[in-house]
This record gives C-alpha cells, structure tokens and sequence, in this order.
C-alpha cells in the first residue's frame, strides 16, 4: 500500500490555545454594518471595491470614445489626463487589491486554515472602514474646483504638483496621496490579521504544506504588501511636503510660465524609485492570489491532485521575493545607468523561471484529469492563456534595448492590461462562480454564465490584442489625440474605434454578470453542501452558507493535504482534510 506523503501522520498535535472567544451579532447594525464577522467584512470589501471599479470602467468607456471618435469631443483634453489617472489608480489599487486581499482574503483565510475568525475581528472590522473612508476620499476629488490630479497615475513629480498640470496646483494630488495614506493604514491593519491568522490560527494538524494555494498566495500577496506600501506611503508624504511646504525631495530647479521656482536640489528619479519599488510587487500582490485560487479551481474541477505541490508553493514565495529586485525595468528610459539596465533586465528573466514552473505545474495538473468544464473551470483555463500571452509580451519589455522603442507605446498598454487587468478578472470571475454557492447557498444560473465567460473572454482579446499592433507601429500612450500626424493612418483610427466599440460591448455585457447574482442569490437552484465535492476546509462547515464562528462547536481536525482527489481505494474520487487517513 502506497501512503500518500501529506498523510504524515494519524495523530494530531494537542490544542495549544484556548476556542476564540467571538462578538455575536445583537442587532442588524452589528450584522451588517459595523460587523466582526470576517465572512460580512469579505462582502463587504467585495461590494465596495466593485462600486468604485464601475466608476473606473466608466472612466475608460470615455477615454475609449475620445480615441475612438475625437470629433464627439464628449470630454476635454484636461478631463481626459484626470480621468488616465483615476481609471489607473482605481483599477489596480482599490479594485484589484481590495478584491483580492479585502475580499477573498477575509472570505476565505479563517474558513480554509480551520479558524473560527480573524484573530483580531474588531480591527478587522476598523480596516474595511478604513478602506472605505480612503475610497471617499478619493471620490471626493471629483467634486472639487479643478477636478483630480492629471498627473497620471504614477503620480510623477514635477508634474503632479506644478500649476500647467490638471489638478496639479489645487486638491487633486492633495486628496489622491491622502487616500493612498489612509488606504495604505487600513491595509495593513487587515494585512497584520491576515499574516498572524495564518501563522497562529490553524486548526490541529493544518500544517503549512497542507495549507491550500489559495491561502499560500493570499499570505504571501499580504507579506509583499507590508513591504512594499510603505514605500508609496513615504513617497507620497514626501511630495505632499514638496506641494504644501516648498521643500524639494523630488523637485528640482525649474521655470515655470517663465519664471524660476523656489525648488532646488530635487530628485525626480528618486520618486520614480521609491514608486516602483511598491508598483512591482503590486503586480505580484494582484497576481499571486490569483495563482493560488487559479490553482485549487483547476484542482478540484479537473479532479486531479495538484502537480508539483511543494515547488508551487516555493514558487510562490520565490516570486514574491523576487518581484521587490526588478522594479527599475519601468525606468529604462528614466536615465539610470546602462549597468543598471543590465541588472534589472537579467533579474525579471530570472523571475519568469518560477512563473513558468506554475504554468508547467498547472499544464501537468490537467493532463489526463476528469476535467468538467464548469464556469469557474473555463474562467481558469482562460486566464492561463491570458497570462502566457501577457508575460511573453513582458520578454520583449522587459529587455532594455527594445523596450526603449516600446516605451509609453500602446504595446505597453495592451500588456499591462492583459497581465494586469484581463488575467485577474477572470480569477476574481472564477473564484465568484466557484465560491457563490458557498457564500448563498445557491448556483449561479449556468447558462449566463458561459454567455458571460465568451463575451467577457473574447471580447477582452479584441481590446487588447490589436493594441500591440499599435505599439509597433510607435503609436504613444496617453494622448488625448493624434490628429495631422503620420501615426493618424487609416489602420490607426480603424482599429481605435473597433476598439472602442469592443470596450463598449464587453462592459456592457458584466450587466449579465451583476443581474446573474442577483437573480440567482434569491432563485437560484440550491447547491446543498460542498457541491463541487472539494477537499478543503471551506466546503466541510456544519452550515451552508456558514455561520459566524465557521465551524459549530468544535474545530475540524485537519488530517491530509487540500488535494486529495482519485486516490485509489478511496469510496469517493475526493477525500476532504478532515477525514482519518484511516478512513
């Protein structure tokens, strides 16, 4: 009889800590609002991040028909440099990583390591609040005089703060790195809960090599995170003080409207720095979550032990310590030192290694699976592919001598999208198809589903593929028009408007997506109890969907790994963690 390695052992080690003591709900405020729950604060970082990423697409629907047919002229050339920013900082910082770690990780931390909540539930509750004010805030430019900052959203100094930039010389930049700080607070009172709920909280026998992908990447994003937001958070401090005391961190000598400003001795460069060293890792604090959910969908739906599991964890944490050496390859044309170019063109080749490894270990993992291809299966498989696609576009950028004639291209666009936009909506739509029935009980309806997954799929592939075309082409970025140039070609404003009425299309279309939800949590067709008939700790709750507390009375007992599928012998091609190696 051949053991299984993760089945270590039959006994477990004995309870170290005593059962958590819990703040139940006494009214509909304490349930709802200003709720300890960590599974309410996940919905509620969920809901929140969603509405503020409508704003953002809205924001790109207008850039897009800008582009698309300048002679509507619907919005002006300042309207259109403050609205770069917003849809940028929008998308990637309070959608992306509040969906991510906000949402998936309050969700999910304490249900999949075994835990009865957070270990600090009322901080947890302060950090969505928190986030919520930071999001406000940053709303709140908009109805301000002069609008928000144009200054991109790099925020890149001289511009951000000089007068001849939109919202450069009133609020905008003030309220922008004010949000960013209370953001940056809020997470890290959030990411603290998440590190030591992983570390401290585990159920007996929850090793960490029996934890599931989806907690490795969650943990490891929220590890990233820490080291990396204080970064933007000095940075922002900094040019704060340069735009309301006249000190000259990042601001150099300069005349402005003809006359020399009181800055002097200032570094640009070094913003773009202590930027990057953050704007990196955030790629990887965005996309390693994705990997670990990515990984346990393909897991379970294809009915397959995880390939590899021990090398994508180390994967994982190999990735995330890479990501903070390789910032400086958005600042080839920033002129640093061509040795330094060198460097940091070797280091992102070497952090494509790992990242390959995933993409072999996932490959592997379908091979001969019993693989159902259900909703959140065809939204993993789909962003596989958008993933290889966005990195290998990252090859060509990530090498000096080429990314110099690439740089502020719409080739940069189309990859930044399709790695950083495209490829984690597809996991966040993934993980929604896949955890919905835990979170209400009920299925989303199947058949908008797949109408979803297609238009969502291709109709991304239309945005963004023929914006490497462009690129190549030497069509620049964040212009507000191309008009009496050689780049204004037929084949240029063609393909600007199939463009535009592609994003129109695909973001009209999450209107399927949002009515699904809503229809289906009140009509949908029940799911019962751990329907995909997964392993993980998640699915095995007394409850459906699960109470406050998680678990009833007592903890489960975890006694193998998350990925126990088809094993032979077994009565079932699944056994859950909880279940004796014995039996």
């Amino acid at each position: 009889m051949v053991i299984n390695k993760h089945k270590i052992s039959y006994s477990t080690p004995p309870l170290e800590v005593a059962p958590q003591e819990l703040y139940h709900a006494k009214s509909f405020w304490t349930r709802y609002i200003f709720c300890q729950d960590a599974k309410v604060i996940g919905i509620q970082y969920a809901l929140t991040a969603t509405a503020i990423g409508i704003v953002g697409v809205v924001l790109s629907w207008l850039m897009r028909l800008q582009l698309g047919f300048p002679e509507i002229s619907l919005i002006s050339d300042v309207d259109y440099y403050q609205f770069i920013t917003m849809h940028g900082m929008i998308m990637v910082v309070y959608l992306l990583t509040a969906l991510f770690l906000g949402g998936f990780g309050n969700y999910l931390i304490p249900l999949m390591v075994g835990a009865r909540d957070m270990v600090f539930p009322f901080l947890n509750m302060v950090s969505y609040w928190v986030f919520l004010l930071a999001v406000l805030v940053l709303v709140a430019s908009f109805f301000i005089p002069g609008g928000p900052t144009g200054a991109g959203w790099t925020l890149y100094p001289p511009q951000a703060i000089t007068s001849g930039t939109p919202g450069g010389e009133g609020l905008g930049i003030i309220l922008m790195i004010t949000s960013l700080a209370i953001f940056v607070v809020g997470f890290t009172m959030g990411g603290l809960n998440y590190v030591i709920t992983v570390l401290q909280a585990r159920t007996r026998g929850m090793t960490l090599m029996r934890m599931p992908l989806t907690v490795w990447g969650i943990f490891t994003a929220t590890v990233l995170a820490l080291f990396a937001f204080p970064a933007l958070l000095v940075a922002g401090i900094m040019v704060l003080l340069d735009a309301l005391l006249g000190t000259s961190f990042f601001m150099p000598a300069i005349v402005e409207f003809g006359e020399q400003s009181e800055y002097s001795g200032g570094s640009p460069i070094l913003f773009q720095h202590l930027f990057w060293f953050f704007g990196h890792p955030e790629v990887y604090i965005v996309a390693l979550p994705a990997f670990g959910i990515v990984s346990d969908l393909i897991s379970v739906h294809a009915r397959k032990n995880i390939f590899g599991y021990r090398m994508m964890v180390w994967a994982i944490v190999i990735i995330g310590a890479l990501s903070f050496i390789v910032w400086a390859h958005h600042m080839y044309v920033a002129g640093m030192n061509p040795w330094f170019g060198f460097f940091f063109a070797t280091t992102t080749l070497i952090i494509a290694i790992p990242t390959a490894l995933k993409v072999y270990n996932w490959t592997v993992t379908l091979w001969r699976g019993n693989i159902r291809l259900t909703i959140p299966m065809l939204f993993a498989l789909a962003f596989i592919v958008t993933f290889v696609n966005g990195g290998l576009t990252g090859l060509f950028l990530g090498n000096a001598i080429i990314d110099v004639a690439l740089t502020d291209t719409y080739f940069v666009v189309a990859h930044f999208h399709m790695v950083m936009g495209v490829a984690p909506v597809l996991v966040v739509f993934g993980a929604i198809y896949h955890w919905f029935p835990l979170i209400t009980g009920r299925f989303l309806n199947e058949r908008l589903g797949k109408i979803h997954f297609w238009i969502t799929f291709l109709g991304s592939y239309a945005i963004f593929f023929p914006m490497h075309y462009l690129g190549i082409m030497g069509v620049p970025r964040r212009y507000y028009e191309i008009i009496d140039s050689d780049l204004n070609s037929a084949s240029t404003m063609s393909l600007n408007q199939f463009i535009t009425i592609m994003t129109l299309i695909v973001g009209i279309s999450q209107l399927i997506f949002f009515y699904n939800i809503i229809i289906s949590a009140k009509l949908g067709k029940k799911a019962g109890k751990n329907p995909w008939e997964a392993n993980s700790l998640e699915w095995q709750t007394p409850d459906v969907p699960p109470t406050h507390g998680n678990f009833g009375k007592e903890l489960p007992i975890v006694y193998r790994w998350a990925y126990d599928f088809n094993v032979p012998g077994a009565p079932k091609d699944y056994i859950p963690q909880n279940i004796p190696a014995n039996k």
